[in-house]
């Protein structure tokens, strides 16, 4: 999960990638090998060693150029629900309210933006009845409503890098 900051949001300056690096944020974006050793197949692929592939994703990770590295699922195929939500939280508060969002094991992710909605999160539930109880317990938390976005229709956005 990503806890917001209560700082005022600044861009961090442009990563700089090599192209190795590239390589991998391109390769690893269409599919993961399900194997006993997958990291060790998808760098010999790369031209590439094992602990390096590791350890570039790890620092991708720590730099923040990547945000998460981990399988996507199509929850509804499986029997459950995604939603976008928000909150509008008084700027007092929102350390306190981010707290108590983030504790709740159904938020996905968390996110400041600069807007009268100011906190917006996603619920990902194991049951569509999951997420009327995923948001009555974040009112009941924070006393303040939540503003619940389904999705309406599914995109695919793809992103290459150059090599």
């Amino acid at each position: 999960m990503n806890a917001p900051s209560s700082a005022p949001s600044r861009r961090p300056p442009p990563a700089v990638l090599d192209e190795l690096d590239r390589r991998i944020i391109n390769a690893l974006q269409g599919g993961f090998p399900i194997s006993d050793e997958p990291y060790r197949e998808v760098a010999a692929q790369l031209g590439t060693t094992e602990a390096d592939l590791i350890a570039r994703l790890q620092r991708l990770l720590d730099a923040r150029v990547l945000t998460r590295f981990g399988p996507m699922f199509q929850i509804e195929r499986l029997g459950g629900r995604f939603v976008l939500a928000a909150l509008a939280v008084p700027e007092e508060r929102f350390d306190e309210v981010a707290a108590a969002v983030n504790a709740l094991p159904e938020v996905a992710h968390n996110y400041r933006r600069e807007h009268r909605l100011n906190m917006w999160f996603v619920l990902a539930t194991e049951t569509p009845d999951g997420i009327a109880a995923a948001t009555a317990r974040i009112e009941a938390a924070t006393g303040l409503p939540v503003f619940a976005f389904p999705k309406l229709r599914e995109f695919f956005v793809d992103m290459r890098l150059k090599a």
